[in-house]
């Protein structure tokens, strides 16, 4: 938790399960900037390609972010610069550790930059999701980076058939993939108080409907809800779920 200017404070918690695999690929932090109060950043990447290899294209992109987070100063460089060169970065990174070994590793990424203004900026790449809720209801979130997104896009399937498609699984865009990831940023010129920033992964966003992840995060604080939320994936995946990770930041009125 950190404190900005008067008159609101962030909160924030992570939360992570293995679900029904074998291996844990999924990771998420919240970074907190060493120097400027009120500055967080939500990162997490849903690891792919083998028991090691995913789980280690995902600790490569939280460290690439943490380290570019933490030489960046809000009041001198620009947030989807910053954001841009996490997914490049972490792209390359995990490109040249496929070339040093026998493994395919590729990874999710979703970002969410709170500045000191409350400005929040967004990037993404595969089919790890941001949301933006305003109280419970959402404001927007991100687009996925799927074969299925773009049949619903094409308004050949709907989102509710997107959810149990058999080539939900299926990417058109990612970290460590022959193409250069999308380069997707969005932003929220400003977070009111009671606004809530959801980052999560595919394990944990394809058991709930945009209400019910709204209505969540607003009721509860972020560890909390954090916890029902990872409760109620495990429930509903009934025997057969992915790892599941989220990020969840808000902004509060003061005490």
């Amino acid at each position: 938790m950190t404190t900005p200017p008067p008159g609101y404070r962030l909160s924030a918690a992570t939360g992570i399960d293995r679900g029904d695999r074998l291996y844990q690929q999924d990771q998420v932090e919240v970074f907190v900037h060493p120097r400027v109060p009120g500055c967080l950043l939500a990162v997490l990447a849903d690891g792919m390609g083998g028991k090691s290899g995913g789980r280690k294209a995902a600790d490569q992109v939280l460290l690439i972010a943490k380290q570019l987070f933490e030489r960046f100063a809000p009041s001198r460089d620009k947030a989807p610069e910053l954001l841009r060169k996490i997914v490049q970065e972490a792209h390359l990174m995990i490109k040249l550790t496929a070339i040093t070994s026998e493994q395919e590793p590729h990874s999710t990424v979703a970002t969410a930059l709170i500045l000191p203004n409350r400005e929040c900026h967004i990037a993404h790449a595969g089919d790890s999701r941001v949301y933006v809720f305003r109280g419970s209801q959402m404001m927007m979130r991100t687009l996925d980076h799927s074969l299925v997104q773009r049949l619903v896009e094409r308004g050949e399937i709907t989102e509710e058939e997107a959810n149990d498609h058999p080539n939900s699984n299926l990417l058109t865009g990612c970290l460590g993939a022959d193409e250069d990831p999308p380069n997707t940023l969005s932003r929220v010129d400003q977070l009111e108080v009671g606004d809530s920033v959801l980052v999560c992964s595919d394990g944990l966003w394809h058991y709930f409907t945009p209400r019910e992840l709204g209505t969540i995060t607003n009721a509860l604080r972020p560890r909390d809800a954090s916890k029902m939320l990872i409760t109620k994936a495990r429930q509903r995946a009934r025997g057969g779920g992915d790892n599941l990770s989220l990020a969840l930041m808000r902004v509060d009125p003061l005490a």
